[in-house]
């Protein structure tokens, strides 16, 4: 539906002891992938926050297949998969600074909330711009 590519720089702090990168930094860069497919859209998740709606997390999966390392540059790879009434499925690939190399693959699922937590649509202008190509 929708491929967004972006690129991270590992830091130090992502690393441990031996200049590996510590697993859940990759469900950050998972982040990092959503939120500039959101931009590239024209979309700001704080707008959508001010209109009164969340998108929490409902679903995450990452297969690790290389360790990325200290100062390396990633490629981030977002896809957006589907939109529903309530939902949103986001797949990634982490790739290598060439895309040589597959480090990670994953997903994410997440819901739509209002601010007391209950399930809503996703608002019509999010859900609009969401599924135009680009």
């Amino acid at each position: 539906m929708r491929i967004h590519q972006s690129k991270v720089r590992v830091l130090f702090a992502d690393t441990d002891a031996m200049g590996v990168v510590y697993h859940t930094n990759y469900i950050k860069w998972f982040e990092i992938g959503r939120a500039e497919l959101f931009r590239d859209l024209g979309l700001l998740y704080s707008h959508m926050e001010a209109s009164g709606f969340n998108l929490p997390l409902t679903q995450a999966f990452c297969h690790y297949f290389i360790s990325a390392r200290y100062d390396q540059l990633l490629l981030i790879e977002t896809e957006l998969v589907y939109v529903k009434r309530v939902s949103l499925k986001f797949q990634y690939i982490i790739w290598d600074e060439g895309r040589q190399t597959v480090l990670a693959r994953g997903y994410t699922v997440h819901g739509c909330t209002d601010r007391e937590g209950r399930i809503a649509r996703i608002p019509e202008e999010f859900s609009r711009k969401l599924q135009q190509d680009y």
